[in-house]
């Protein structure tokens, strides 16, 4: 079984001390920082905006996995950009025209994600799924850290796991919430590639050694 991608999720970090909470990440065994970005429309909740993410940039040079919890993402794609971001995801339920926005998203020379809600079928993403290198797979509803990880999510990992295989597609399987040390190791069992984690990350005593940890749960 293959060592998962683990990107602890900035969300969780201590806000008045993020340069060091950076200083942690960047000696530590994640190879992404995940980045949440919410509106308050989409979801419930306000979080990082553009020059959040320009100073957090100049922290780390290690790959920035953003994750926009927006509507109408296509207007922001080349800000966020040019604020730094490596990997640029959008929800399925937000994009209208979500070919054309896989498609504007390489354009800016960005990986381009796709995440879906607990409710949206695996099935929808059929006829786009070779455009997609990562989709992120949503086991809380997104909006908010610390919720518990519904564990139907192993079900449906399998069944995405099952759909990139049967197109030959290159795309990852991330997984968004709820992620702990003691579901890790089932959900790369089930097919996933990279573990987001906040609160199992920032909340830990040795926040380095849990990242190792979910690092080699495989």
């Amino acid at each position: 079984m293959k060592s998962p991608i683990v990107a602890p999720s900035v969300l969780s970090a201590n806000f008045a001390h993020l340069a060091a909470d950076f200083a942690m990440l960047n000696e530590s065994a994640a190879e992404y920082i995940h980045v949440d970005v919410m509106d308050g429309v989409f979801v419930p909740n306000i979080s990082f905006g553009l020059p959040v993410i320009q100073a957090m940039r100049k922290l780390s040079a290690k790959t920035f996995d953003v994750h926009l919890m927006i509507v109408e993402p296509d207007k922001y794609i080349d800000a966020f950009r040019n604020a730094g971001a490596d990997i640029l995801t959008v929800h399925l339920e937000a994009s209208t025209h979500l070919h054309r926005t896989l498609q504007k998203i390489h354009a800016s020379e960005m990986k381009a994600g796709v995440a879906i809600n607990p409710h949206t079928s695996v099935q929808l993403l059929e006829d786009t799924i070779n455009d997609i290198d990562l989709v992120c797979v949503m086991s809380v509803n997104p909006g908010f850290g610390g919720q518990k990880f519904i564990e139907n999510t192993y079900d449906k990992v399998a069944r995405l796991k099952d759909l990139i295989l049967r197109k030959n597609a290159a795309t990852l399987i991330e997984i968004d919430g709820g992620v702990t040390l003691d579901n890790a190791a089932r959900l790369v069992q089930s097919g996933a590639d990279v573990l987001v984690a906040g609160n199992t990350v920032f909340n830990s005593p040795d926040p380095a050694a849990t990242i190792l940890q979910l690092k080699n749960i495989a």
